[in-house]
């Protein structure tokens, strides 16, 4: 069984490859990047693999995404993830669930700066996913957290996606009925709002 998550979470599940001479992007994160409570394969990750191959770029996508994780988990986990798939470019889409439990903001963004100067050290290039929470957590709360990606992205010479949930957040047809988590329709759009940032580090390699 342990081997198994190993192996999902490492994103060599389903018959994928462990050893490749494409380069890889791997994707850090929580539920949002997962494919939390929608089909297996509909998520915006995927989304973002099929417009690789249709668009003739030889990246392989590895998905280390956790349903609930942290800040805190993805810096456990990013070590491991490093050295097993050596990308070129690392994605990473935590910290919303460290705002839902209002954990100090000040241990997520040290944890966000490790990780990218993690996978900078290691000779990736770093996407970092910027991520919104209402007002009712508190405006100060809310609107550092909010500024916490933009301001980490200019110190870490990072590229930056604004808000993963731009065009969806506002509109409750997207979601399940949790309120919290996209729905099918949804992941399109989230994969417009990464796709439009990823594609030019793409290009200029």
């Amino acid at each position: 069984m342990f081997a198994s998550v190993l192996a999902f979470c490492f994103g060599v599940a389903h018959g994928q490859a462990t050893e490749s001479s494409n380069p890889t992007i791997l994707v850090l994160g929580d539920s949002l990047s997962a494919e939390y409570g929608i089909r297996r394969d509909s998520g915006w990750v995927k989304i973002i693999q099929q417009r690789l191959a249709n668009d003739g770029l030889t990246y392989q996508l590895q998905n280390a995404s956790i349903s609930g994780d942290t800040t805190s988990g993805g810096l456990s986990r990013l070590p491991a993830a490093l050295e097993h798939h050596k990308p070129e470019i690392v994605i990473i889409e935590l910290g919303s669930n460290d705002a839902l439990r209002g954990l100090s903001l000040d241990m997520s963004r040290n944890n966000l700066a490790r990780m990218i100067t993690m996978a900078k050290d290691s000779g990736a290039r770093v996407l970092l996913v910027g991520m919104q929470i209402p007002p009712n957590y508190g405006r100060p709360y809310s609107e550092r957290f909010r500024t916490m990606f933009i301001e980490l992205a200019e110190e870490q010479g990072t590229e930056l996606v604004p808000f993963l949930l731009e065009g969806v957040a506002l509109d409750k047809s997207l979601f399940l009925d949790d309120g919290l988590h996209p729905n099918e329709n949804a992941q399109p759009i989230i994969a417009d709002n990464v796709w439009a940032v990823l594609k030019p580090m793409l290009s200029s390699d």
